[in-house]
């Protein structure tokens, strides 16, 4: 598994951490977005340069449509006109969009090459920078073409936390939501009693160990790990729907919240369970709702990578903290999209 640093102000440190975990290393390429790279580009990229490698810099414009496959050919023609080697790695400076992309783009130039995962906003540092997916978008869905690639570093800075905008800081909190809601009553209990700003690190090393031990029982995603999809599949209807203009985290929360609804009254979940999640997602300003008929969200899910054939298998929760795997026929999935849409 990757090596995990979480620390403030580590971003300085980074070429000398390179040094010592990226032996045959000359290069590396910095990926980022137009966001990012004006707040801490400059500073990676000089600490490897002192730290005596070459560096070369990719920005792509922020935001999920840059997730596609001509900026993904972009970089990696870059890549290659930049003369960079299969010895040569990648540092993925962002959030979840470039760490997707630049990870699948490690993954598959040259056939793979090492690649450095350093997440600048709360989503990425709890969910998407550990356990090597990585993924970009196509017309007929999100992350429906991508590898398994693990990083071999993550190095995590709370403190570029702080430039983030309010709305997608708040949508970070899902997934911290969605680890507790489906392995963790500590973590739900850390976030009901408002410790999460007092305590941003543990409550990010909680996060990350627990995505981590899952993901080291299951790395290829044939099933425990597809526990961390809980509220994804209607989350990722409701981002194609909106072409993206919901945040993932948001869209993931009202997916949760569809989900946990329809459990509850199918009655094999306890309604607690709804209102821990329903107080929680409206503590850390996280929507319940969007304005798509079921029968849209249903349509848009029918493209999603967890389907097989004429099955899907859904994450249910079954009590506070916990959630099982629920194969079924993927007919079905309209049924539970309905009574968790309904009143």
């Amino acid at each position: 598994m990757s090596k995990i640093i979480i620390e403030s102000g580590v971003l300085k440190n980074i070429g000398e951490m390179a040094k010592e975990n990226f032996a045959n290393v000359k290069t590396f390429a910095v990926v980022s977005d137009d966001n990012v790279a004006p707040l801490y580009g400059k500073a990676v990229a000089d600490a490897l340069a002192d730290a005596g490698f070459g560096v070369i810099s990719y920005t792509i414009k922020a935001g999920e449509k840059s997730k596609n496959m001509v900026q993904y050919a972009k970089i990696q023609n870059h890549l290659a006109e930049s003369k960079m080697t299969r010895s040569d790695a990648i540092v993925a400076l962002g959030g979840g969009v470039v760490g997707d992309l630049a990870g699948f783009v490690a993954a598959t130039y040259l056939r793979g090459v090492e690649f450095v995962q350093v997440p600048t906003t709360l989503l990425a540092m709890v969910d998407s920078s550990v356990g090597g997916k990585t993924a970009i978008d196509i017309p007929a869905g999100k992350n429906l073409v991508g590898a398994f690639h693990q990083p071999k570093m993550v190095v995590c800075d709370p403190l570029t936390l702080n430039t983030l905008p309010t709305e997608i800081f708040s949508s970070g909190y899902a997934e911290v939501i969605k680890h507790g809601m489906i392995k963790s009553k500590k973590l739900l209990k850390m976030l009901a009693g408002k410790e999460f700003d007092i305590k941003l690190s543990d409550i990010i090393e909680e996060n990350i160990n627990i995505k981590r031990d899952i993901v080291s029982r299951d790395e290829f995603d044939t099933g425990e790990r597809q526990l961390l999809n809980f509220g994804h599949t209607v989350g990722h209807a409701i981002e194609k729907l909106s072409k993206y203009k919901i945040l993932h985290g948001r869209a993931v929360a009202i997916g949760m919240y569809i989900m946990t609804k329809a459990a509850v009254k199918k009655g094999v979940c306890d309604a607690e369970c709804l209102e821990v999640l329903d107080s929680l997602l409206c503590e850390y300003g996280l929507p319940d709702k969007a304005n798509y008929k079921p029968k849209e969200l249903y349509e848009a899910a029918l493209g999603d990578k967890k389907r097989m054939g004429d099955t899907i298998t859904e994450i249910i929760p079954r009590e506070v903290g916990f959630c099982e795997l629920q194969k079924m026929p993927v007919e079905e999935l309209l049924e539970w999209i309905t009574m968790g849409v309904s009143e």
